[in-house]
């Protein structure tokens, strides 16, 4: 710009009104970077680059088809938001990058990749780029069902004393499971994997060119509890060439990082790549949805925040530890430290409403005018909200959707406001679990691009007889990343403190209506009589995806069925309906 000054150098008596940090957000399908004052937690300046390969389902670049359930992504695609949108969110804000004191990110949990040991993904190793195990494994991958299943059952067998702590199951979204598909699927391909590593920390690597682990990651999806992983004669159980897998592909002789504390310093390249100045701090790695509770003033225990989108996470605090069953885990310092995180979440929302507005040609906003003023029940319908499997309290990607009720009569909009709803009472679900299991939840706190949708914010209230509150910030994960940038920089003493000064909630936003409520507790009624028919035993459902995935097979499709989301919108974070 013309008329810049030259770089100005922040100080310790600089004042935080004229601190900035950088948060960068790698969602789904884009990531977004901004430029937030240290001082109030303003957002001055953003960016958005959308993922030139979005997520790769059907078919690997320039490679062959992919089976059902697959979803992969590209890591230059995460290059690529550091090149363009942190530079751009700079512009943006017009803020001198020399007022940047600090930088952190946070990432999809579980996404992760296979490297070798100087960070390369084996995916643009010479000979690999054809080879799909290669390619980073996205969240929402849930091709190693089967080797999930064999996890949780040796788990229980043998009494693992870390099965509590995750509900009882692990994910097939998760480390270990994906790893061992990798081990039975492509054994050359296991054996040339030298660091397996969550994108959460593959992009800090990036940033700072050492490698870090965060305590984040590693207790929900990698199975780290007590200060230890999995035992060598358990995975060895499951496959003698898994014994050695922690000790020689997740483990780091620095341990793991704190969230909010400073991994390291922003290295001469990745400052050339990014336009901030090199030495600044760069913040642990972190996922989307924990990250986002102090920018929504959600970090309190008893604060359940819902971080809605393509999926919803819940994140809670709690100041006991606590067994709950079906949860995806609890982990001590898991979302902020000296108390214990628990998460659990839902694999598919926003997808959800993406699918059923591709099927109808109809809009959100179309659909839900339509549906709006129906009463409580009026459309005849349940529907049961796995048509990306159940994440809790289920624990089972081989679970599918149900609708129930349809006759000639039903029209698309009747369809869509049961699919709402449907999202509500899975939530519902949810938040009775952790009150059962003692977990206390005392607010309902809404952050992501769902919390636009008024409607749906309204079902919410209604259906968990409790007001809702939403987080101010449009970029709540962003923000939160960069208040731990703040702390890492030394800017505030902890993430409570910066959370306090720069993040923002508009308590009770939404509040239930009695009438309404009573309504919808007769259709959860009749939604959890269904929960409790289809999910447990998978019956008719397991029974239908292997027909599925055996008639794929003998037909030699090559595209997975599972996916119908547009690839040209990021409904995990930017849904707005």
């Amino acid at each position: 710009m013309e008329g810049l000054l030259p770089p100005m150098s922040v100080t310790a008596n600089t004042p935080l009104s004229e601190q900035y940090v950088v948060g960068v957000d790698f969602g789904t399908l884009s990531g977004r970077a901004v430029v937030v004052r240290v001082a109030d937690g303003r957002e001055v300046g953003s960016a958005v680059v959308e993922y030139r390969h979005a997520v790769i389902e059907e078919r690997l670049p320039g490679g062959g088809p992919l089976p059902p359930d697959w979803a992969l992504q590209h890591p230059d695609d995460w290059r690529e938001v550091l090149r363009r949108a942190v530079p751009a969110a700079l512009a943006d804000s017009e803020v001198d990058p020399g007022a940047v004191i600090g930088i952190a990110t946070d990432f999809t949990a579980c996404t992760v990749l296979p490297t070798l040991a100087d960070g390369t993904p084996l995916c643009e190793v010479e000979g690999l780029q054809t080879e799909p195990h290669a390619w980073p494994k996205l969240w929402k991958h849930h091709a190693a069902q089967g080797q999930a299943d064999r996890i949780n059952a040796l788990a229980v067998e043998r009494g693992e004393k870390w099965v509590a702590r995750y509900g009882g199951k692990q994910s097939s979204e998760w480390e270990f499971a994906k790893a061992l598909q990798i081990l039975e699927e492509a054994p050359e391909i296991y054996a040339r994997i030298e660091r397996w590593i969550e994108a959460a920390d593959w992009i800090v690597w990036e940033l700072t060119g050492a490698e870090s682990r965060n305590a984040c990651t590693a207790g929900y999806k990698g199975i780290y509890q007590d200060g230890t992983y999995p035992s060598a004669e358990f995975l060895a159980a499951l496959d003698p060439r898994f014994a050695d897998f922690p000790a020689t592909r997740l483990a780091h002789p620095d341990g793991l990082a704190a969230l909010g504390s400073r991994v390291g310093a922003l290295s001469e390249q990745a400052a050339a790549l990014t336009g901030l100045p090199a030495g600044i701090a760069v913040a642990a790695g972190n996922v989307d949805a924990h990250v986002t509770a102090p920018a929504a003033r959600a970090a309190e225990p008893g604060k359940l925040l819902a971080i809605m989108g393509t999926s919803t996470c819940h994140v809670l605090n709690g100041t006991l530890l606590a067994e709950v069953p079906g949860i995806c885990g609890v982990v001590d310092g898991g979302i902020t430290a000296g108390w214990y995180g628990y998460e659990a979440g839902q694999s598919a929302v926003g997808d959800i409403f993406a699918w059923w507005t591709g099927l109808s040609r109809r809009s959100h906003e179309e659909l839900t005018a339509a549906c709006a003023d129906q009463p409580v029940g009026g459309h005849g319908l349940i529907a049961l909200d796995w048509m990306g499997g159940n994440r809790s309290i289920l624990v089972d990607h081989d679970l599918s959707g149900l609708i129930v009720g349809l006759t000639l009569a039903t029209k698309p909009e009747d369809v869509y406001r049961a699919l709402l709803e449907a999202t509500a009472f899975g939530t519902r679900v949810i938040v009775e679990a952790f009150e059962a299991g003692g977990v206390p939840v005392e607010e309902f706190v809404v952050a992501g691009g769902l919390k636009r949708n008024s409607f749906l914010m309204q079902v919410y209230a209604d259906v968990l007889r409790r007001p809702v509150s939403v987080a101010v910030s449009d970029q709540a994960p962003a923000l939160g990343s960069a208040i731990h940038a703040a702390v890492a920089a030394g800017a505030y003493p902890d993430v409570l403190a910066a959370s306090e000064a720069m993040g923002s909630c508009e308590s009770a936003a939404y509040v239930p209506d009695p009438a309404r409520a009573d309504a919808y507790d007769v259709l959860f009624a009749e939604y959890r009589a269904l929960h409790d028919a289809f999910g447990p035993a998978g019956g008719a459902l397991h029974r239908l995806r292997k027909i599925r995935n055996a008639a794929l097979a003998a037909a030699g499709q090559d595209a997975s069925q599972d996916s119908n989301q547009d690839p040209n919108q990021d409904t995990e974070k930017d849904q707005d309906q």
